[in-house]
């Protein structure tokens, strides 16, 4: 059984998606929160395998708790996917940041939220990484909003081939192409993707994007395209 925590400011929004997910026999709805700080207390309370977060709440937003949510050792397991109106959304690469594993937009079909809430329970990134280059691309590396690279006390722990790896999964491959363009099985690329997700502390593929681009290995003209 899937267990869900909805959060959002807006009961109705709750109600429609609690009547759905309810409706499956492997999902269950354990929480409903309106805002932020009660989102926070509910999950520690039930340790859902995933949040559905709205970003605009009253109090603690949606943003903040997410990066309450992902810096608590306990919750380790629990999946964030952020609710959002519009699909680039400008909060969606910061919630991206904090430990988000996806978004979805507020209109999405029902048989496509079912399909991410058990996509990111199994635990796999919602989104792909070519989407999260998207994001990124449109709110953090449009006209004055470069950011210069940020050193990250992980990468020192990286070999030269993790490095390698992680800039091929920013940009966008999957572990059979990243196989093919370095000469190794895919086997051993998810052996390197996965040693270095846990080096940087990445939660998953998606994670490992947005730290790629904030340690400067890749380049904004990339994300952009």
């Amino acid at each position: 059984m899937i267990s869900v925590l909805l959060a959002d400011d807006q009961a109705l929004v709750r109600a429609g998606f609690r009547a759905l997910l309810d409706a499956e026999p492997d999902i269950e709805v354990v929480g409903e929160a309106a805002d932020g700080l009660h989102a926070v207390q509910l999950v520690r309370e039930t340790t859902p395998d995933v949040v559905l977060m709205d970003i605009r709440m009253p109090g603690v937003d949606g943003l903040e708790a997410t990066r309450r949510i992902a810096a608590d050792s306990e919750l380790a397991a629990t999946r964030v996917v952020i609710l959002t109106t519009f699909e680039l959304d400008e909060y969606v690469f910061e919630a991206l940041r904090t430990g988000a594993s996806g978004f979805l937009v507020k209109d999405t079909e029902p048989v496509e939220l079912l399909r991410a809430v058990r996509v990111v329970a199994a635990g796999d990134a919602l989104l792909s990484p070519s989407v999260t280059r998207r994001v990124i691309g449109g709110f953090v590396a449009g006209p004055g909003r470069e950011r210069t690279p940020v050193p990250l006390p992980q990468m020192e722990q990286l070999t030269d081939r993790e490095r390698e790896v992680m800039a091929l999964v920013a940009e966008g491959l999957t572990n059979e192409e990243i196989g093919r363009r370095l000469l190794i099985s895919p086997t051993t690329a998810k052996t390197h993707v996965s040693r270095t997700m846990i080096k940087m502390g990445a939660r998953d593929r998606v994670q490992l994007v947005v730290l790629a681009y904030e340690a400067g290995l890749i380049r904004p003209g990339w994300l952009a395209g």
